[in-house]
């Protein structure tokens, strides 16, 4: 019995040194481990404040660092943002509104507003661009001395208020101009380009327009010389489809209620066709060639497409 007391006791002993050897053991580890971490910690911080003060130091560095931080965060915000409204925002030009060749009607004087519902629902366009074409026929219409509802008649029957319309010769935009023919009037607005600006082109027809007119003599005279057909002995029944419209247009704007599918109706003219050609001494109207740069004479049909 001595023996084996004596033997459990030694072994007690023995666990009892072994459990003190690993309580060392793990502390001392544990001390080790935290004298790393803290001199790592410290090395790291140490690491850190030089990149700091070296980045203080190259702003070129620091700008370099800062472009690819936001960078990174906006492509994981990105990556978090529904697909459409990423693309709606990468589309988004608020600026848009003013290259814009609208207005609202309601901005419009009473006449001009009636001419603009109208003329909409006549050639199917939206009425705020219309509208601003209005509002521009009567401020270039002032300016130069021409009726506002003749330059509107000419764009209708010109181009039906399409801005980029072209004919088959080249003759672009809203009121037909021949663009490589009156390139010098576009410089003014930046160049040919413009002539599918619907204001500029406006702006240009109107100076084509008046040109004609002083040339000719007379406003007849003068749209004849417009639409190219002054050595012609037939315009195509141009004259009177654009002064038929503009007797239309007259009428809105005097406050009747005129029918948007009112037919044009051609007034008489104050300067027969024979009158507006160039005459012998004996009173006798000469053969008229047709000149170089134009095709023969359009149907009439198609007269709105003719070239200036």
């Amino acid at each position: 019995m001595s023996v084996m007391r004596e033997v459990g006791t030694r072994l007690r002993r023995l666990k009892d040194a072994a459990a003190r050897s690993a309580t060392v053991f793990v502390k001392d580890v544990g001390h080790g481990l935290l004298e790393v971490s803290h001199n790592t910690l410290a090395l790291l911080g140490l690491v850190l404040v030089s990149l700091l003060l070296f980045g203080a130091t190259r702003a070129d560095l620091r700008h370099q660092v800062e472009a690819k931080v936001f960078g990174w965060l906006q492509a994981r915000h990105e990556a978090r943002q529904d697909p459409s409204v990423l693309v709606a925002a990468q589309l988004s030009e608020p600026e848009a509104i003013l290259r814009t060749t609208a207005v609202d009607p309601r901005q419009l004087t009473r006449a001009q507003a009636a001419l603009a519902n109208w003329l909409s629902r006549r050639y199917r366009v939206a009425p705020e661009p219309i509208g601003r074409l209005v509002k521009e026929a009567w401020y270039v219409g002032e300016r130069v001395g021409l009726d506002p509802t003749l330059i509107l008649a000419i764009m209708a029957v010109e181009s039906s208020f399409n801005p980029f319309a072209q004919s088959a010769v080249g003759a672009q935009g809203l009121m037909q101009v021949m663009t490589r023919v009156h390139d010098d009037k576009y410089e003014a607005f930046g160049g040919t380009l413009a002539a599918f600006d619907p204001v500029t082109n406006l702006r240009v027809g109107v100076q084509v327009l008046k040109e004609c007119i002083a040339r000719a003599g007379s406003l007849e005279a003068g749209l004849r010389h417009y639409v190219g057909a002054a050595n012609l002995p037939e315009d195509g029944g141009y004259v009177g489809k654009v002064l038929g419209e503009q007797a239309n247009l007259r009428q809105v704007v005097g406050g009747r209620l005129l029918a948007f599918t009112a037919p044009i109706v051609p007034p008489p003219l104050a300067v027969p066709v024979e009158a507006a050609l160039p005459k012998t001494p004996d009173g006798v109207v000469p053969a008229q060639p047709l000149p170089a740069a134009e095709p023969p004479a359009p149907p009439a049909e198609q007269i709105a497409l003719v070239v200036h």
